[in-house]
């Protein structure tokens, strides 16, 4: 868990300088630690020449680079097993784009152009997160299980009662945590993903996730191991996990 008395790292990543300039000018007055890089190479500069402790907290990358993609970058990070935060700043605006910086591992996404005391709101509510938000049940416990299923909450695994691993991605990982932290619950769009509380109403990449994680659960066949009931729509307020949660 990161050490709250020092101030956070935070390395922007774009190869538009006054961009980057307005974003390294805005995060300084917060008394961040503030780094910035034109591009991937710059960025793995950055990286290579910091001290590992501490560690870089939290990364503005933007999606489209001169020598590179960033979505590349976020699954490059997920799949080394880093957990730094990313929000990912970007032109392109469809929710397709959206989904899959998501679905990679990003945290959260900004389509240019966008209002800088957004990006400060989500910055600070995603550091607070990574500061603070550390569960009590992960100190002491290693497996949750509802339904049928297994999550690893130390290798962020899902696990049928088969024994087979089903693969979830960082953003599934999460909205699944969430749940399982308050079964039975119902969470609105804006409990499940706190750092967009601002536009978690009318963001429809949570619902599209959700149902990702909702086939998941299903299995290979629409009724596999767990079933596809486990969470619930209700209309109008959110959703809920409909199982009981144990932990080992």
């Amino acid at each position: 868990m990161p050490d709250p008395s020092r101030p956070p790292r935070v390395i922007v990543v774009d190869d538009d300088e006054d961009i980057r300039d307005l974003i390294v000018g805005q995060l300084s007055q917060e008394r961040y630690e503030v780094l910035a890089a034109g591009s991937l190479g710059e960025l793995r500069a950055q990286t290579a020449a910091c001290p590992p402790d501490p560690p870089i907290d939290l990364i503005v990358l933007d999606l489209n680079l001169p020598d590179g993609d960033g979505l590349s970058l976020c699954r490059e990070l997920r799949a080394q097993g880093s957990g730094v935060q990313i929000i990912m700043v970007t032109a392109r605006g469809s929710a397709v784009d959206r989904v899959l910086g998501l679905e990679l591992g990003a945290d959260d996404y900004l389509t240019k152009p966008f209002e800088p005391r957004e990006l400060l709101v989500r910055v600070r509510n995603l550091l607070r997160r990574s500061r603070n938000e550390e569960p009590a049940r992960q100190k002491t416990a290693r497996i949750a299980r509802f339904g049928s299923w297994r999550l690893d909450l130390f290798q962020r695994r899902l696990i049928a009662a088969d024994d087979r691993l089903v693969m979830l991605s960082s953003a599934e990982f999460r909205l699944l945590s969430r749940f399982i932290e308050e079964p039975n619950v119902v969470l609105s769009r804006e409990a499940l993903v706190p750092e967009r509380r601002a536009t978690a109403a009318f963001d429809r990449s949570i619902d599209l996730q959700i149902s990702r994680l909702r086939q998941k659960l299903a299995g290979d066949s629409g009724d596999g191991p767990g079933g596809g009931g486990l969470i619930l729509t209700v209309r109008g307020e959110g959703y809920v996990l409909a199982s009981t949660v144990h932990y080992e």
